[in-house]
């Protein structure tokens, strides 16, 4: 009956486990992702959002996952 026992408790563990490991394989990768630019005077100039073009101009960036958003807590 103890043998049965340990071996129903070894199991379970076991299959939590695998549980647990996989959960950490399928995480998203967070990227910073091209977002605005600003010149000089902190404004955004037309025709250059997402990426810059041109020189004098400041790249700002945001963390996306794959899927395009911001994760929560992030910037």
């Amino acid at each position: 009956m103890r043998r049965k026992a340990i071996a129903a408790l070894f199991a379970a563990g076991m299959t939590i486990g695998g549980v647990v490991a996989s959960a950490g394989v399928a995480s998203a990768k967070i990227q910073p992702a091209d977002v605005s630019c600003d010149n000089n005077g902190g404004n955004q100039p037309p025709g250059q959002q997402p990426t810059c073009s041109g020189g004098g101009l400041t790249q700002n960036t945001e963390n996306q996952n794959p899927a395009g958003h911001a994760p929560p807590g992030h910037n």
